[in-house]
């Protein structure tokens, strides 16, 4: 996360303003005969350099959660997937193909037999089982653990708490602790290298990590997978940096630095690693190098936005990611065409202490939710940055399911709770975080309570650091957290959200309902008492319609991300995760702007 104090945000905002007055820009309008937000030229070569935020810190994928060490990782190395950057649905990789069977909770992967590593060795199924197994005994230190614990052996060892809160702040930013790994120390376990210099072929190097793990090298080129829970979504889930195997039990990379001569198996390998940045080229032994069409990437640091901003205006970066804009900025640079935006994959939501009387009613947290109106909300608080959420999972979310604005059923609702026109309701306790967004968001939340349902609203404002105390110790009845979400795969993700309280799922009334989102035409029509805004499933899979049926949580926004790409970049896809393949990427050398008429 790149955070800007007040002077920081006038430079920045000063520095956008003077890159478009320069190009004759009036106001925010588009200026016909310069759509671009500096002038550029092709290069001669198929270079690409790359602003990605702030210096990369080490090249593990275990230990990886956020960008810029997830560009480096997914350039330097291949899983067994990779999701398209456009359609992000899992295409082959270093496995050629997949299959399944026991209902999608047996997964069996074929690696290619002239997948390579650096070295020139074999990429094996040892490889990628002795790599999870080291993910595994990493415990704690291993981002976004939980992408892992479906699989048979793997469900970390804890007590039924909710998840932790995370915060973010929009415009879209990394939490904090998201990529924060802790001291540094040896990663490797007792792992010892057998066979070239890496595992052998049953994937078992002497980890202590249980043998009934879920996951087993049967032969050199087949992968075996069992999970706890059916998921169809799996190829996409392994698809994330944290499952790109790892060469020698990873003891060259268990440290916070770049190594230069380090192995990898992707199609690009680290040339150089110096302060101006880290330097990629091409690898002749990557097994699909022939479709790669950059020789050279150049992923340049920026220590914040004002200078990766700069660097672009002056010619000297082809794109800018992973930078905070302030909203004026934005509105400055989002009419021009080498500006691009997007839904970030993350939830902004308030946990609701399901424990005191009368929250612990699903009328009262559904009343609460659909008398939130997310489009002003997210248009006016937030200035057009961010998405209204009327779901959890920004993938599957749109404009016309899930907890849409109706006050009317929402005081219909409140009223069947014994709640009418918000009548001896308790002043609600709304926690948030020391933020001014933050702060101003739960003032508007507040706003709409007493217009909407007459009830009223304490805002109590902690610090980041006394959030986890406060929900631990129940002193709320509405909290704020933000989660980001590294996978596309439901499953996974309603596990991020809701952590170990998916294990347990409350006991529910038989819907008469089964459709997604039907609506009684007006509150206090027919069946009107027993009419659910959102029917849960009844296969016995929790599912996202499961969670909006519950709403222990009620989601707000989803943030977006944004980046500024030359013209003549072509296959540099931006998208929810974070996710460009530099693989697909090329650069248009013949390119020159259109003329002006």
């Amino acid at each position: 996360m790149i955070s800007t104090s007040r002077s920081f945000r006038w430079k920045l905002i000063a520095i956008t303003a003077a890159a478009v007055a320069a190009l004759g820009c009036e106001q925010i309008r588009r200026p016909e005969p310069a759509p671009y937000i500096a002038e550029s030229s092709a290069p001669e070569h198929q270079e690409f350099r790359w602003s990605n935020g702030r210096a990369v810190k080490h090249i593990d994928p275990a230990r990886a959660a956020a960008p810029p060490e997830t560009d480096v990782i997914r350039s330097i190395y291949e899983g067994l997937t990779e999701l398209d950057p456009r359609t992000l649905e899992a295409r082959p990789a270093a496995a050629e193909k997949w299959t399944s069977a026991e209902d999608d909770r047996v997964w069996t992967f074929t690696i290619r037999k002239d997948a390579r590593w650096t070295n020139g060795k074999r990429v094996t199924a040892g490889d990628f089982a002795t790599s999870w197994r080291r993910l595994l005994a990493l415990g704690e230190k291993a981002a976004n653990r939980q992408l892992i614990s479906n699989f048979v052996g793997a469900a970390p060892h804890q007590p039924a708490t909710a998840p932790p809160v995370e915060t973010f702040d929009v415009p879209h930013a990394i939490p904090d602790n998201a990529a924060r790994i802790g001291a540094t120390q040896s990663l490797r376990g007792s792992t010892q290298p057998t066979k070239n210099g890496n595992t052998d072929s049953s994937g078992r190097s002497g980890e202590s990590v249980e043998q009934r793990f879920g996951v087993d090298a049967v032969d050199e080129v087949t992968l075996k997978i069992t999970l706890v829970e059916p998921d169809a979504n799996l190829p996409k889930l392994v698809a994330n940096t944290i499952f790109r195997p790892v060469y020698g039990g990873g003891r060259d990379i268990d440290g916070e630095s770049v190594p230069r001569d380090v192995v990898t198996n992707g199609p690009f390998r680290i040339e150089e690693v110096g302060p101006s940045g880290i330097s990629l080229v091409r690898d002749d032994r990557y097994w699909g190098h022939e479709r790669v069409a950059l020789a050279r990437v150049r992923l340049i640091p920026a220590e914040n936005a004002e200078g990766a901003l700069e660097a672009y205006r002056r010619g000297e970066v082809d794109a800018v990611t992973n930078a905070v804009f302030e909203p004026l900025a934005l509105k400055l640079l989002a009419p021009y065409d080498d500006f691009r935006r997007t839904t970030h994959n993350a939830v902004n939501l308030l946990d609701v202490n399901t424990l005191n009387p009368p929250f612990s009613d699903r009328r009262v947290r559904e009343a609460l939710a659909i008398a939130i109106d997310r489009d002003k909300l997210t248009e006016g608080e937030l200035e057009g940055s961010t998405r209204p959420a009327t779901q959890f999972l920004p993938r599957q979310a749109s404009r016309t399911d899930g907890l849409l604005f109706d006050p009317v059923r929402a005081r219909d609702l409140l009223a069947r709770a014994g709640f009418p026109d918000g009548a001896d309701f308790p002043r609600i306790r709304l926690v948030v975080n020391r933020n001014d967004t933050q702060q101003r968001i739960g003032r508007t939340l507040a706003r709409m309570w007493k217009q909407y349902l007459n009830l009223e609203t304490e805002l109590i404002v902690k610090d980041i650091a006394e959030m986890e105390s406060v929900k631990a110790a129940g002193e709320y009845d509405l909290i704020r957290r933000g989660v980001v979400l590294p996978t596309v795969d439901e499953l996974v993700g309603l596990r991020t959200i809701f952590g170990p309280r998916l294990e347990t799922a409350p006991e529910r009334p038989a819907p008469e309902l089964k459709r997604f989102d039907k609506r009684i035409p007006e509150a206090g029509g027919p069946n009107a008492a027993d009419t659910d805004t959102v029917v849960p499933t009844d296969d016995g899979r929790f599912t996202e319609s499961d969670a909006l049926y519950d709403l222990v949580s009620i989601p707000l926004y989803f943030p977006t991300s944004y980046g500024i790409v030359k013209p003549y970049v072509r296959g540099f896809e931006l998208n929810m995760l974070d996710s460009p393949v530099l693989a697909d990427v090329s650069i248009d050398n013949n390119w020159a702007p259109a003329k002006a008429k």
